[in-house]
C-alpha cells in the first residue's frame, strides 16, 4: 500500500485542472436531473412503496387515490421507473462531465449524494420491507421475547406491523448490535410505523457517512484517486437507494466494516477489530474481514507462526467482545441459526441459483425430485467460496491484502443461490478502492447498476388485491411487467439510443469518460491501480 497522496500531488493535479480548464464541466445539469429523479421516485413511493397495513397514511386523500385508484397506481409506477432509471443517468453524466478527479470532482460528487439522497429520506419504503422486519424483531424485545427464538408471529396482530411473510416464523439473522438498535427504535416511537422507519433512516445514514469518510482514505493507501472510488461508491443510484430508500441494515454494516478496515491497514489495529465486530454485530457476513485483519496487523514479511498467533489474537479479541455483548442482552448466538435462512432460497439471475433450477427443471422431466439435486448444486457453490475464501487468505501478495479481501467477499456473495442488489453494494466500495480499471471493469459496473435498479423498479411493489380485477387490468403482475417494461425501455436507451451514454457501454482503445489525475511516481494507471 502507498502512503495518502502528499500536497506537492495535489499542486501538480491542480496545475493539470489549469491548463485544461475547470476540473468539473458544469456539474449542475446531472445534478438536477438525478435530483429529479431522486422526486419521481419519493413521489412514485406514495402510491407502491412499502407501508404497515396500519399505518395512518393510508387514510390521507393523496394516499388513498395513489394507492387505490387505478389512474394513481399507473402514475406512481411510470414515476418510479423514470426516476430510476434518470438517476441512473445522472449519475453516468456526472462522471462524464469530470475531466481532473480533484477537489471539485469530490465536491461535487458530495452535492450529488446529498440532492440525490434527500428526497429518499422521506420516501416510503421502496424495493423492500424489511424494515418492518425490524420494528417486529424491536418489538419482540420490548415485550420480553428472544427474537433468536421467537419469530414475529409471536407478536398480536403481528401482520398488522407490514412484515414480510418470510419473516414471520424465520430465524432472525442480525447481530446483538442491531437488536439494541431496533429494541431502542421500537421503544422510542412506541411500534408508530412512520416514526420507526425514520430513525432507522437515521442509522442507515450514518452507515453512508462512514462509507464517504472512509472510501476515500481506504482508496489513497492504495494509490487510487479517492474522488473517482468516491463517484464509483456514494453517488451509486444502487448505494443510495438500498441503503437510504430500503432503509437496509447494511448501511451501518458496511460502513462499519470500512472504518474498520481503515484503522487495521494504517496500524491501529485493535480499533480496528473492535469496529469490525461491531459490523458482525449488525449482519455476521463481515466475519469474513476477520482473517485479513489478522494478516494486516501481522504484518509484510511474518512467517507462518507469526500470522497464526495473530490471527488467533484477531479472534479471541473479537470473540471476547460478542461474548460480552450477548451476556449483556441474554441472547447468545442465536443469530448463527438464521444464517441458513438467505442460503434456503435462489434467483434466477444469481449463477449457481439458474444452476440450480436447470438442474431442478431437467431432472423434474425425468420423475427425479430436481429440487434435492438443486440443493446440492447450491451447497457446492457455498463451499467453492469456503474453498475461494481459505486459498485467498493463505495466498497472495501482502500489498493486495485488502484485493484479497475484496475477491474473497465477492467469491461468498457470486456463488449464493440467492443474489440480492444490496448484496452487490457490499462490494462496490471494496472494488473501488482497490481499483476499478477504467477498460471492462468499470463498463461491467455500468452494466450492473442499470439491471438491478430495472429489476429493483419491478420486483417488490404494493398493489393493492382489490386492484386486482379484470375492468381495471393492474394485477400485480401487470404491475410489475409495466414497471420493467418502462425501466428496460430507459435501459435500452441508454446503452444505444443516448448519444452522451451509449459510448460508456461500447469498447474503446482510450478512457471514453473518466480522465483522473495520474498521480506522479505512483504505479497507479488511469482509473485506478491493475485489479
Amino acid at each position: 500500500m502507498t502512503a495518502p497522496v502528499p500536497a506537492a500531488r495535489e499542486l501538480a493535479s491542480a496545475d493539470a485542472a489549469a491548463a485544461v480548464g475547470a476540473e468539473v464541466d458544469n456539474p449542475r445539469s446531472p445534478l438536477l436531473a438525478g435530483f429529479a429523479g431522486s422526486m419521481f421516485m419519493l413521489i412514485g413511493s406514495l402510491g407502491v412503496g412499502w407501508l404497515a397495513p396500519v399505518s395512518e397514511l393510508r387514510r390521507m386523500p393523496l394516499f388513498i387515490w395513489m394507492r387505490a385508484e387505478a389512474a394513481g397506481v399507473a402514475l406512481s409506477i411510470v414515476l418510479l421507473a423514470v426516476g430510476g432509471m434518470l438517476l441512473v443517468r445522472a449519475w453516468l453524466r456526472l462522471g462524464q462531465r469530470v475531466r481532473i478527479w480533484g477537489e471539485e470532482a469530490r465536491k461535487a460528487t458530495l452535492m450529488a449524494v446529498v440532492a440525490w439522497g434527500l428526497p429518499m429520506m422521506f420516501s416510503v419504503p421502496l424495493f423492500s420491507r424489511d424494515v418492518y422486519a425490524y420494528i417486529g424483531q424491536g418489538r419482540l424485545m420490548v415485550e420480553g421475547f428472544n427474537p433468536y427464538e421467537n419469530g414475529i408471529s409471536a407478536l398480536s396482530n403481528y401482520f398488522q406491523l407490514g412484515a414480510d411473510k418470510m419473516w414471520t416464523e424465520a430465524p432472525v439473522p442480525y447481530g446483538q448490535l442491531f437488536l439494541w438498535i431496533e429494541q431502542f427504535i421500537v421503544w422510542a416511537t412506541n411500534v408508530q410505523p412512520e416514526a420507526s422507519v425514520m430513525l432507522f433512516r437515521l442509522v442507515a445514514l450514518a452507515g453512508v457517512v462512514l462509507c464517504v469518510i472512509h472510501v476515500p482514505k481506504l482508496a489513497e493507501l492504495h494509490g487510487v484517486n479517492p474522488n473517482r472510488a468516491l463517484w464509483l461508491t456514494a453517488a451509486n443510484p444502487l448505494f443510495l437507494t438500498n441503503f437510504i430508500a430500503s432503509v437496509h441494515n447494511d448501511a451501518l454494516m458496511i460502513g462499519l466494516a470500512l472504518a474498520g478496515l481503515y484503522y487495521s491497514a494504517t496500524h491501529r489495529v485493535v480499533r480496528g477489530i473492535v469496529l469490525v465486530t461491531l459490523s458482525i454485530a449488525v449482519k455476521p457476513i463481515t466475519i469474513v474481514f476477520l482473517p485479513f485483519i489478522g494478516l494486516l496487523w501481522a504484518g509484510k514479511n511474518a512467517g507462518w507462526l507469526r500470522k497464526f498467533s495473530y490471527w488467533a489474537l484477531t479472534a479471541a479479541l473479537s470473540l471476547g467482545l460478542l461474548v460480552l455483548m450477548s451476556l449483556v442482552n441474554g441472547f447468545g448466538f442465536g443469530w448463527i441459526n438464521g444464517l441458513s435462512a438467505p442460503g434456503s432460497i435462489f434467483i434466477w439471475y444469481a449463477p449457481v441459483g439458474l444452476i440450480g433450477l436447470v438442474v431442478a427443471s431437467l431432472a423434474n422431466s425425468f420423475g427425479l425430485d430436481g429440487w434435492i439435486l438443486a440443493g446440492w448444486v447450491f451447497d457446492a457453490g457455498k463451499l467453492l467460496a469456503v474453498g475461494i475464501v481459505a486459498w485467498l487468505i493463505f495466498r497472495g501478495e501482502h500489498d493486495r491484502l485488502i484485493r484479497r479481501l475484496t475477491l474473497a467477499f465477492a467469491a461468498i456473495v457470486v456463488l449464493a443461490p440467492m443474489i440480492q442488489s444490496w448484496y452487490v453494494v457490499w462490494l462496490i466500495p471494496l472494488f473501488a478502492v482497490t481499483g476499478i480499471r477504467n477498460d471492462w471493469q468499470v463498463k461491467a459496473l455500468y452494466f450492473v447498476v442499470p439491471f438491478f435498479m430495472i429489476y429493483a423498479i419491478s420486483d417488490q411493489l404494493e398493489v393493492f388485491p382489490y386492484l386486482q380485477t379484470a375492468d381495471l387490468g393492474l394485477a400485480l403482475v401487470l404491475a410489475r411487467v409495466a414497471a420493467a417494461v418502462t425501466g428496460l425501455l430507459f435501459g435500452l436507451y441508454l446503452i444505444f439510443w443516448d448519444p452522451r451514454t451509449r459510448s460508456l457501454f461500447r469498447k474503446s482503445p482510450e478512457p471514453v469518460v473518466e480522465r483522473p489525475v495520474i498521480l506522479p511516481g505512483s504505479s497507479a494507471p488511469p482509473g485506478g491501480t491493475a485489479g
